[in-house]
């Protein structure tokens, strides 16, 4: 039997999940974070881009499109499982660019934001660029399409729901209503014919709740790297303490 490549491995990761059991994918933000997250067993990771741009001296939003895929490269070669990447709306890439500078770094997949300067984008020109992603990557990338809805201010479902069926119907392997509220969730999981990723909060529900609730794949956004670095502050203060 042939060997999966690494992005048909980390794509059928995403599939067959049972309730409570969603491919759980830490958000690494550099090269020794994602050491540390292979040596704990996961099976593949997803970097953040607001916990990569805090690493690199960034406000979320504001790293430059080659220092991203500088950062996503280092993480890639650091660790032997698959690295999906946020590279958050494409940074003005066309998309040939684009599918090139990811495939040039070694990841696997990529998240791709549909809101740009606190705005959401227009959904059918956002599926229309997405296609051309698609078209462009062919197999070799693991698209999921975020969907800012929530995070952007605008809660209704039916809105959420049109969206990412959009996206999926574009080419996307993989939807992200970021921030979605627990009984929206099962909604979509059951609307949507695709994995449905969600992001576990600090005081949100638990990555098997979530799980239970239709998520087919957990993420961390920067709350893996906030978390250590509240750590280092506590490091910190007890240095000066003495």
């Amino acid at each position: 039997m042939a060997q999966l490549t690494p992005v048909a491995s980390f794509r059928a990761l995403h599939h067959g999940r049972t309730p409570g059991d969603p491919l759980i994918l830490p958000g690494p933000w550099d090269a020794g974070s994602a050491r540390a997250f292979e040596d704990a067993g996961f099976e593949a990771l997803a970097t953040p881009s607001a916990g990569v741009a805090a690493s690199l001296g960034y406000a979320d939003g504001e790293t430059p499109g080659d220092e991203m895929f500088a950062a996503v490269a280092r993480i890639v070669r650091a660790v032997s499982v698959p690295v999906s990447a946020d590279v958050e709306g494409g940074y003005g890439l066309a998309p040939k660019e684009l599918v090139a500078r990811l495939l040039d770094t070694g990841a696997v997949g990529c998240n791709l934001e549909d809101s740009a300067d606190g705005a959401l984008k227009d959904p059918a020109r956002h599926a229309d660029w997405l296609a051309e992603v698609r078209a462009e990557a062919g197999n070799r990338l693991f698209i999921n399409a975020r969907v800012d809805t929530y995070i952007e201010g605008v809660t209704d479902l039916d809105e959420t729901i049109a969206r990412a069926r959009a996206y999926v119907a574009a080419g996307a392997d993989c939807v992200y209503p970021y921030g979605a509220p627990a009984d929206h969730l099962p909604k979509i999981a059951a609307a949507v014919p695709a994995p449905v990723n969600q992001v576990a909060l600090a005081d949100g529900p638990t990555p098997r709740r979530l799980g239970e609730l239709g998520a087919a794949r957990v993420t961390f956004g920067p709350g893996l790297q906030r978390r250590a670095m509240k750590a280092v502050r506590e490091i910190a203060e007890q240095l000066r303490a003495g």
